[in-house]
């Protein structure tokens, strides 16, 4: 069976898509369904390639259960379009950026992440790297909820099992 790809992307990669793809790892985990899924993050911009995610949301997403500690900070490559199935961002900036460098045959692949959380009534997970505590809180609140309606989305169209 091949493996379903999810690239999770924010600006910088080290407070929401990396929240993203803790998150969503902890939930394949526990539904013993993880052998089927690459997941990783990416930022759209170069500003922390190689750090370690903020120490923010490392702090929240483990107070949570949800280590982040080795995910590093890469920028999107060209080869992201192509290898990965779903190109997860979190904000209209990153969006609007994602698709401008995106092959034409690829552009069908990137949504919002919270396309999968209609119910939260946006569509943009906030940045909260210049916020406080309830910033990232907030995130991981949202990124909870889009988790689980993407999963759900890959079962109920046959994806996975």
């Amino acid at each position: 069976m091949e493996k379903i790809k999810v690239l999770f992307i924010c600006m910088g990669n080290i407070c929401r898509s990396p929240t993203a793809e803790g998150v969503f790892t902890r939930l394949i985990k526990s539904e013993k369904i993880d052998k089927q899924f690459i997941i990783d993050s990416a930022g759209t911009h170069a500003y922390h390639v190689g750090d370690a995610p903020d120490l923010r949301a490392q702090k929240a997403a483990k107070d949570r259960g949800i280590d982040l500690a080795k995910i590093r900070a890469r920028k999107v490559i060209v080869g992201d379009y192509e290898d990965y199935d779903y190109l997860l961002v979190m904000d209209t900036d990153n969006y609007d950026l994602v698709m401008e460098f995106c092959p034409a045959e690829y552009k069908h692949k990137v949504k919002y992440f919270l396309e999968y959380a209609p119910h939260l009534d946006t569509i943009e997970v906030p940045d909260p790297y210049y916020g406080g505590k309830y910033g990232f809180e907030r995130v991981l609140d949202m990124v909870e909820e889009a988790s689980i309606g993407f999963l759900n989305t890959l079962r109920q169209s046959g994806e996975i099992q």
